[in-house]
C-alpha cells in the first residue's frame, strides 16, 4: 500500500489511477482534493489500525493505544471516510459501483463512531465489536486491491466488469469475517 501511494508523490493529476479519472480532473470541483486526502490519510489509518490489534500493546502501554486509537477515529471521521464518500460518488463501474464505496465510506464512518462512543461510555465490549468492523473497512484498501488481481489473472474480465465486482468484494468478505468472528465469540 505504501508503494501505491508512493506513485502519488509528489502531487500530479494525471497520474496512476488518475489517468482514468481526468472528466473528474477536469469537470469535478474538488475531485483531486478529495482523491489526495483519502489517498493520503488511508495509508495512515491502516497502519494505525494494524498497530491497534496488537494485544501486547493494549496491555503494557494503554496510553499508546489510546492515542493510536485517537488519530486513527479523527482522521477516518474527518478525512478518510467523508474524502471516500465524496470520490465515490464518481466511482468507476457505474451505478452499483457508486452504491457500494458510498456504502462503505457510511459505515466505515458510522462503525469507527460507534466504536468511539462506546469506549467513551466504558464498553469495551462493544468498542471492540465496533472498531474491528471498522479496520475490516479500513482493509477493503488491501483486499480490494488483491481480488482484482486475482480477478484478472483468472478471468480476464472487462475493466469495468472489474470495478464492479472488486468495489463489493474488496469490503463484503471482511465485514462477513468479522461478523463471524464476534458471533463465535459470543458464543463462548
Amino acid at each position: 500500500m505504501i508503494k501505491l501511494t508512493w506513485q502519488y508523490v509528489p502531487f500530479g493529476d494525471d497520474v496512476a489511477f488518475l489517468q482514468i479519472k481526468q472528466t473528474e480532473v477536469e469537470r469535478v470541483p474538488f475531485y483531486l482534493d478529495f482523491f489526495y486526502v483519502h489517498v493520503y490519510s488511508a495509508i495512515f489509518v491502516l497502519l494505525a489500525g494494524f498497530f491497534q490489534l496488537n494485544s501486547t500493546l493494549l496491555e503494557k502501554f494503554p496510553a499508546i493505544h489510546r492515542n493510536i486509537g485517537k488519530f486513527y477515529v479523527i482522521v477516518i471521521l474527518f478525512l478518510s471516510a467523508p474524502s471516500g464518500f465524496f470520490i465515490g460518488l464518481f466511482a468507476n463501474g457505474g451505478f452499483y459501483s457508486k452504491i457500494s464505496f458510498v456504502s462503505l465510506s457510511i459505515l466505515w464512518f458510522y462503525f469507527t463512531l460507534k466504536g468511539f462512543t462506546a469506549i467513551k461510555n466504558k464498553n469495551i465490549t462493544i468498542h471492540k465489536a465496533f472498531m474491528l468492523r471498522s479496520f475490516a473497512l479500513t482493509f477493503s484498501a488491501v483486499t480490494l486491491r488483491f481480488w482484482k488481481i486475482v480477478l484478472v489473472h483468472l478471468f480476464h474480465p472487462a475493466p469495468m466488469d472489474v470495478y464492479q465486482i472488486i468495489a463489493w468484494l474488496g469490503w463484503v468478505p471482511n465485514l462477513l469475517i468479522i461478523e463471524y468472528y464476534l458471533y463465535n465469540q459470543l458464543k463462548k
